[in-house]
């Protein structure tokens, strides 16, 4: 996996911090222990992959039904990851709970939030970690959006703070975005690139913070125009699931749609593509502002997945889906890196 640097004018550059608060002394090549804050469905996803990689977890969370659920989701995970690569130090032994967030941060080397989506929270639980974690240890979020900038406002040292937005689940897909805040220290950015490439992960460092950052953004677009036509019955779930998988989708798991497109340009590449394709720029092709999610819209989309899932369980649509990733992975050459060499 090799790291890519993004590169958008989508916002205004990051400004490092004058006086950065720390550099952390620990390499990326040498770090054994992981903690895990948050433990549901990405933060269990994060707690699977470290295992996998041969790290030691340390997990918390504050459900009282935490470690039963992480668990279980631990070891649903571990047939689809022994068949990606184990290290040879993995073991779903390898995985302690804490009973409090300072427990689960006090040795660790590296730690991963993956609260709930809500900024107040991050807020004060980044300040919290912040507080509680060793001086030299980069915390990372998993936010699916929010800006670090607005995140670190309340820690005492936020210059080791960055975001580390992983795809769901976490074990299986490869990708994860890094950047920095405004307070934000460029060297914790560098060592958290480096960590997630050493533990397996495909890394994209985004030079300025975008809303969504870069997968989600175009995620996001897709969503909404889905939406927008099953709100108007131009379409069912079920096709517009086939239009992708069928479709666009075998092409993107090869190469993303910018060189899909040059390819569509024959030997004239994207400059001929550009001028052929350009026009329909300005056709009315999509609908990038939300439709409004009423009832109607709601109920359609939820009775659509089900008739799609055809009594398949949840259980059984994740093996599916973790089968077909690996299938993927396997057959373009893509499977990540294994152990914490």
């Amino acid at each position: 996996m090799t790291e890519t640097s993004a590169r958008t004018t989508a916002s205004a550059p990051l400004v490092p911090s004058p006086a950065p608060d720390s550099a952390p002394p620990t390499a990326p090549e040498d770090v054994r222990r992981v903690a895990c804050v948050g433990a549901g469905v990405i933060g269990g996803g994060w707690v699977a992959h470290f295992l996998a990689r041969g790290y030691e977890v340390t997990a918390w969370d504050p459900a009282p039904d935490a470690e039963a659920r992480l668990r279980r989701l631990v070891d649903a995970a571990w047939p689809a990851l022994e068949q990606l690569g184990l290290a040879p130090e993995a073991g779903t032994d390898r995985l302690t709970v804490a009973g409090t967030l300072e427990e689960a941060v006090s040795d660790a080397q590296f730690v991963q939030e993956s609260a709930p989506e809500k900024l107040d929270l991050k807020r004060e639980l980044l300040a919290k970690l912040d507080a509680a974690t060793p001086a030299d240890v980069v915390i990372a979020s998993s936010t699916s959006g929010y800006p670090m900038t607005e995140m670190q406002t309340e820690a005492v040292t936020p210059g080791r703070l960055v975001v580390g937005h992983p795809f769901n689940p976490p074990y299986l897909i490869p990708l994860v975005e890094v950047v920095g805040g405004e307070r934000t220290d460029p060297a914790a950015v560098r060592w958290a690139a480096r960590f997630y490439e050493v533990a397996g992960k495909s890394v994209i460092t985004m030079d300025r913070e975008v809303p969504g950052f870069i997968a989600n953004r175009l995620q996001e677009a897709l969503w909404r125009e889905a939406l927008h036509m099953v709100a108007s019955g131009e379409a069912t779930v079920r096709d517009i699931d086939l239009s992708i998988t069928e479709g666009p989708g075998l092409r993107w798991a090869v190469m993303g749609p910018m060189l899909t497109f040059a390819l569509a340009g024959g030997e004239g590449g994207m400059a001929h593509m550009l001028d052929h394709f350009g026009p329909s720029l300005k056709s009315p092709w999509t609908r990038l502002q939300a439709p409004e999610l009423d009832r109607a819209l709601y109920d359609a989309v939820v009775a659509g997945c089900d008739e799609a899932a055809d009594g398949r369980t949840v259980a059984d649509l994740v093996a599916e889906r973790d089968q077909g990733v690996i299938a993927v992975l396997r057959a373009t050459g893509r499977l990540p890196r294994t152990g914490a060499e």
